[in-house]
């Protein structure tokens, strides 16, 4: 018999009145049914949020603390069973579901941390004869109760990012997986629920997407913090300009290789960074490599060896520890991306290798001569495909690496110091990564991008900043 998994309605198990399926992207079997909050069990947990609020904010920091500490504990003792239901529900590759959990595990460990080291500053005052005698405490406190909207690509770490900075400053949130996979965030519940954290501090309900509007239009949750595509982001930021919108959105990530890494050496972990990180997620990363940018001096060596380390990478089923690219989320994602890899072809693309779909799995693929008026040469593919791209000079490369409506990571292959800091002050993202390709995170420094990408910052210590408003206490008639 199929399991129903309940939801977390203020911290305890509830089932709603209707479920859902989740299945495998990769066979299509059912992974289990999910249990749907009604309407009035989403009102509870807006009013137990909202109610909470003020106690919560107050918690003592250990307390808050310990709770991050145990689910960061609890994560790692259970790495392999969520590393398997991550896999059964994304379809992502089982050792890249791995490296999730760990992540998620250094994301409350570090949540931990700056929950118990976040002290405020102080000032004197008496700087200007009006203030003598004055001294200013400066201390954050919560904007209010937070509405976490998590994607189905990094469906532990990105709620995680969520999660975690909202319980370090003390602040309530719902949490809204994605409808392909919201198994993950309920076994974050259940660990969750161990904790001593107050009832109504935080919920995970799965609710449909069509039925967001309202939450989002709640004025119980002053902040909003989304993952997802750049078109339903930018419609909850317009739909309400009075509240505090983080979006982490899209990206059409470039890794450029400069003439200086020019050596047997320099190309061959060139090629094998932009391969595998082209593909390491299905292509479903918003730092996936999708367009590389090589000088011509070095162009034809790089895409010789790009392709052949693209044709190694081992397709097939997720569970299997050998394989590197699995299926995207579902066939229709697949769909989409064979759609837009035909228009670049029909266009004048030329396919190097992949192009081919089944089922959900998209291969592989590598293109040339992406003409300017492709899809693909302008929105992000979220899929296994990258092209390259030829510029004669380290200026050209900037000028085609800024050529998008995204910024929010690019990585430059130079050995060039000078060169890597004026990449960091000219090219128009939110990061900047030497000698490596775009994709890479560390999940405690801040990470958001630039024009389409989005607005705030992620990096646990960053959310817990945007969650946060400076309140000021000043002193009165102190002898300094």
């Amino acid at each position: 018999m199929t399991t129903t998994h309940e939801f977390w309605l203020a911290g305890r198990k509830a089932s709603g009145d209707g479920d859902f399926e989740v299945r495998h992207p990769y066979d299509g079997s059912l992974v289990g049914k999910v249990s749907v909050p009604t309407d009035a069990q989403v009102e509870e947990a807006v009013a137990a949020a909202a109610a909470a609020a003020p106690a919560f904010a107050a918690t003592p920091a250990h307390v808050r603390a310990a709770a991050l500490d145990h689910v960061s504990k609890r994560l790692a003792e259970r790495t392999e069973e969520i590393a398997r239901l991550i896999t059964a529900e994304n379809g992502k590759p089982i050792k890249w579901a791995r490296g999730e959990v760990g992540r998620a595990v250094s994301v409350f460990r570090w949540a931990a941390e700056e929950a118990r080291r976040t002290n405020g500053e102080t000032m004197r005052l008496d700087t200007d004869p009006g203030g003598t005698g004055r001294f200013a405490v400066v201390r954050r406190f919560p904007k209010g109760v937070v509405l976490g909207i998590a994607p189905f690509n990094f469906p532990l770490n990105l709620v995680a990012h969520k999660v975690a900075p909202a319980i370090a400053v003390g602040a309530p949130i719902i949490l809204k997986p994605a409808p392909a996979t919201p198994l993950s965030a309920l076994v974050l519940g259940e660990i969750l629920a161990e904790t001593e954290l107050p009832a109504g501090s935080w919920s995970v309900l799965p609710v449909p997407n069509e039925k967001m509007p309202a939450l989002v239009q709640d004025k119980r949750l002053p902040i909003i913090s989304f993952t997802g595509s750049d078109k339903v982001g930018y419609q909850i930021m317009d739909s309400v300009p009075r509240k505090h919108v983080t979006l982490e959105l899209g990206g059409n990530a470039a890794a450029l290789v400069l003439a200086d890494w020019s050596s047997e050496a320099d190309l061959e972990w060139a090629a094998t960074r932009i391969a595998t990180f082209a593909n390491y997620q299905g292509g479903q990363s918003c730092i996936s490599v999708q367009r590389v940018i090589a000088d011509a001096s070095v162009y034809d060596a790089l895409a010789e060896k790009v392709v052949a380390k693209v044709q190694a990478q081992v397709t097939g089923d997720p569970s299997d520890d050998s394989v590197d690219v699995g299926p995207l989320v579902d066939e229709n994602a697949a769909k989409r991306v064979e759609a837009w890899v035909e228009d670049a072809v029909a266009k004048g693309a030329k396919i190097l290798t992949g192009g081919t779909r089944e089922g959900a799995a998209y291969a592989p693929t590598v293109l040339a001569e992406l003409p300017a008026d492709s899809i693909l040469a302008t929105a992000e593919v979220f899929g296994p495909v990258l092209s390259l791209h030829r510029v004669e000079s380290t200026e050209d490369a900037f000028a085609e690496a800024n050529n998008s409506a995204f910024g929010l990571q690019a990585g430059v292959f130079t050995h060039d110091v000078q060169v890597a800091f004026r990449a960091h002050r000219e090219l128009q993202v939110g990061g900047v990564v030497i000698g490596d390709a775009p994709s890479y995170r560390a999940d405690q420094m801040p990470y958001g991008g630039v024009k389409d990408s989005g607005v705030g910052r992620e990096g646990v210590r960053y959310a817990m900043e945007d969650f946060t408003y400076e309140r000021v206490l000043v002193l009165t008639g102190i002898d300094l």
